[in-house]
């Protein structure tokens, strides 16, 4: 990997039951999202896509081309446009630098010829699973890093 390399764009057209099944996960239900009888009153033809999706799309961008072994270590994002449903958002990104395992991807997303939303992920990456792992502590601590016991809290 190397600056200028990019990642494959992804593509997606949101529909509304997009937005409500993460609306559910995230426990957003604010009627911005939903309730056209509040976004006429607003002015607004069709529900406005949760600005936070289009954050999880700059990460799924990322996790798609660089894999399980690769670690989203942080991600800015600012938006810049509303979305709407039933509008096709592109992700595109290309790598600012790389410092050895690290890596930094300037993203955006586009919706027509409109800028929605401008990011930087910064990433590390591993050769292997047990590798990633071994970061946290947890490579052979499937509690998350914490020793566990046999049930009755003596070793055989």
């Amino acid at each position: 990997m190397k600056t200028g390399d990019a990642p494959p764009a992804l593509e997606r057209t949101i529909q509304a039951a997009d937005m409500v099944a993460y609306a559910g996960a995230t426990w957003d239900w604010h009627r911005l999202h939903y309730d056209r009888v509040y976004l006429k009153d607003r002015g607004l033809h069709l529900p406005v896509v949760d600005g936070q999706m289009l954050g999880a799309l700059l990460a799924e961008q990322v996790q798609d081309w660089l894999g399980p072994t690769a670690r989203l270590r942080r991600l800015r994002f600012r938006l810049t446009a509303m979305v709407f449903a039933e509008e096709t958002v592109r992700v595109t990104g290309v790598v600012m630098a790389v410092d050895g395992e690290r890596v930094t991807i300037e993203q955006r997303v586009t919706v027509a010829d409109r800028v929605a939303a401008v990011g930087v992920a910064e990433v590390t990456l591993s050769s292997s699973p047990e590798a990633s792992a071994n970061e946290n502590g947890d490579a052979h601590h499937p509690a998350g890093g914490r020793d566990s016991e046999p049930a009755g809290g003596e070793e055989e």
